[in-house]
């Protein structure tokens, strides 16, 4: 290089990264905007509003409760159960989750719900239902929930009971005397988590034109004083609160980390209280006795106008017989190459990329089945992080086990949220003869790959799909993601040694083709970026585009800074938090964000780096992310044809930086600005010309990969 690139400072223009919590927050403002994007079918609004409460959800449960917990750490590590110490910084945002959470319920109940009323779907209130309604609300609490409700007066002997995280509970205000005399005022009642949230109510019984449902919490409160005779209640409010969701295990002292899983997961309801959630007609003395319960701040305390489990109106969409409410229903695409092909022949002639959710997730899910049933293959090996409840690959798989095949599965069972699910499949793999393993203690193995041995005419050959997103058919549907079918000599030997690696522990040999975290992956990003910037110092071009579910890692962002000094045009494409900040002067003047948030979840991982040789293109499971640099058995890989290389630069890259439609821009303040077409310019939605030009089926599925 001529000269050396200074490394990124303020330049006086503010801080170098962006809060990381807020830019979380904005993607949610995001995802808000779909509920507000009045071009969306009706319920597909409602969905995207209940996309940003579940997001939410997840934030306190593991973002903040990691914050908070932190202050709560006694002198051996472990959480301790007292109220946390001050957090910098948690004040603002919760102030910022305040002001979603409060659109949010305005755009519920002053936009969605009306026009849903308008096309005769209806949320009634009680007071709204007709007579006939009234009637057989009235019938269906005495049979069906009545039956399930226990209030609990509190008193000494009533101590006031564990709520479980996230569940709906309401606490009712008496006057008079109990049974025995005692004027304890204060009842607490959960809701039965076995009942509907959103019950649908006949429709002859009048009412509204249309459909009509009302909701559980308003059946309860509307017969609340039937449950306490001989006293009135004065209020009854109906609460939330979000717990702790993070699991803890001491991973030194633990002997078997499935076990000790399935005893944490018993806990993981019961954790440190991090948000309450009440009605806003819920009297001020009561919203601090339940604060008081649960050791929260008041900063954290949020009244809605609204159910206070507003997620739970999904049952709505799913429930609905209105298909013009919703989006058309999508057909991915199947390559004709694919279609009564010997999967094992075709794929040693050539290798296959699909794009999901565009092109069908099936023929993956077919790879394992053949492999499964074809006798001359004698091996299977898999990672998996979230396979879902039902899933054919994991049948498949143990079919292969019950087979007689040696099948090898890596099954991570700290995939948050998927721990039982996943704890479940490892019992019955077991069950079935197969090798399973827990990935490397401390490390979650996020990885996307699967391994196949097959003797052929030549001998044993190995056969591989590398992926950026899980083997999971119902999430492949929603989620963008690439995967590769192959048969390369090069590549599935190192995959072979990255399995090799996960169940013997030893250090990989070197690998000349995957990068591979904790070991390489972040080098390898660091030497990229650092090379394009040596090229452009030279006077030629540099050129990164690098596309990824989120970019906090504080040194992967100061290489990035330092290539745009040196002249690196970089282009980011960061669905979720991005803690760099863009077009900074003299800091990252050359360096673009954006988002794109439209009808599927973006969750693609590309590296572009043009003067990366000799591949300039990467795919990958990992985000420019401290945790998965190092925290996590992670692989990036090269797309190695060149034809596959430019359909991913033509699919997955350039697409998204000419999206005029769902794409936001990331000013250098951390707020989004959306991209629109200006002027004569056309519309361009990267998602809609993905799905016209790779979607529809060109083939029946039962004729895939024939025998």
């Amino acid at each position: 290089m001529d000269k050396k690139v200074k490394p990124a400072t303020e330049e006086g223009s503010g801080p170098v990264f962006l809060n990381r919590e807020l830019s979380m927050l904005e993607f949610n403002r995001r995802v808000l905007a779909q509920a507000e994007n009045l071009n969306l079918p009706l319920l597909e609004r409602l969905r995207f509003l209940c996309i940003v409460s579940s997001n939410l959800d997840e934030f306190f449960e593991v973002r903040l409760a990691s914050l908070l917990a932190q202050g709560r750490l006694d002198d051996e590590g472990v959480v301790a159960a007292r109220p946390p110490v001050f957090v910098p910084g948690l004040e603002h945002t919760s102030e910022e989750c305040r002001r979603i959470i409060e659109r949010q319920y305005a755009l519920l109940n002053n936009d969605i719900l009306p026009r849903l009323a308008a096309t005769g779907v209806h949320l009634l209130r009680q007071d709204e239902c007709s007579e006939g309604q009234c009637a057989w609300i009235r019938q269906y609490f005495e049979n069906e929930v009545r039956p399930l409700l226990t209030p609990i007066g509190l008193d000494p002997a009533h101590p006031f009971p564990r709520v479980v995280n996230k569940s709906l509970n309401f606490i009712v205000e008496l006057t008079g005397k109990d049974a025995f005399g005692r004027g304890s005022g204060i009842a607490i009642m959960k809701a039965p988590r076995v009942l509907p949230r959103v019950i649908r109510l006949p429709d002859e019984l009048g009412g509204p034109p249309g459909t009509s449902y009302c909701l559980l919490s308003s059946v309860i409160q509307a017969h609340i004083d039937s449950l306490f005779t001989g006293r009135e209640v004065i209020s009854c409010s109906q609460f939330r609160v979000t717990r702790n969701s993070d699991l803890w295990v001491d991973e030194e002292e633990v002997k078997n980390l499935r076990q000790a899983l399935q005893t944490e997961l018993r806990s993981r309801q019961y954790g440190f209280g991090v948000r309450l959630e009440v009605a806003t007609d819920c009297p001020p003395h009561l919203a601090d006795f339940l604060l008081d319960q649960f050791s929260i701040d008041r900063d954290r305390l949020f009244a809605v106008n609204g159910p206070v489990t507003m997620v739970r109106l999904l049952e709505i969409i799913s429930k609905n017989d209105r298909p013009e409410l919703v989006f058309p229903p999508f057909v991915p695409g199947l390559p004709a190459k694919l279609i009564n092909q010997n999967v094992f022949e075709l794929i040693e002639q050539q290798d296959v990329l699909l794009h999901h959710p565009f092109q069908s997730f099936l023929p993956v899910i077919e790879f394992i089945r053949k492999a499964a049933a074809d006798p001359q293959v004698v091996a299977i090996k898999q990672t998996i992080y979230r396979a879902g409840m039902n899933s054919d690959l994991m049948e498949s798989l143990i079919a292969a086990a019950l087979a007689g095949k040696e099948v090898t599965v890596v099954v991570e069972l700290m995939a948050r949220f998927d721990e039982e699910v996943n704890i479940n499949w490892a019992e019955r793999l077991e069950d079935a003869g197969a090798q399973v393993i827990y990935g490397v203690v401390g490390l979650k193995t996020h990885a996307k790959m699967a391994l196949v041995l097959r003797h052929g005419p030549n001998g044993l050959r190995r056969f591989a799909h590398l992926g950026t997103g899980n083997y999971n058919l119902s999430t492949s549907r929603a989620y963008t993601d690439f995967g590769l079918l192959t048969a390369d000599p090069e590549l599935t030997s190192e995959v072979a040694e990255v399995f090799n690696h996960l169940t013997s522990l030893t250090r990989p040999k070197q690998l000349r083709h995957l990068w591979l975290a904790p070991f390489s992956l972040h080098k390898e990003i660091l030497r990229a970026i650092e090379n394009e910037a040596a090229v452009a110092l030279t006077g030629k071009p540099g050129r990164i585009i690098a596309k990824m579910n989120a970019l906090t890692d504080e040194t992967v962002i100061a290489a990035l800074y330092a290539a745009s000094q040196a002249g690196v045009k970089i282009d980011l494409i960061v669905r979720g938090a991005c803690v760099l900040r863009p077009g900074v002067p003299r800091l990252s003047e050359n360096i673009r964000v954006r988002s794109i948030v439209g009808r599927f979840l973006e969750h693609t991982r590309i590296y572009y780096f043009r003067n990366h040789k000799p591949y300039e293109v990467y795919l990958s499971s990992a985000d420019w992310m401290n945790r998965n640099l190092f925290r996590r058995i992670e692989v990036a890989f090269p797309v190695r044809d060149a034809a596959l290389r430019k359909r991913v630069i033509n699919e997955g890259l350039l697409p998204y930086l000419k999206d005029n439609v769902d794409a936001w821009e990331l000013n250098s303040d951390g707020r989004y600005q959306r991209r629109k077409p200006r002027g004569k310019q056309a519309a361009h939605s990267a998602q809609q010309e993905l799905a016209a030009a790779l979607g529809g089926a060109t083939g029946a599925a039962p004729g895939l990969f024939g025998s």
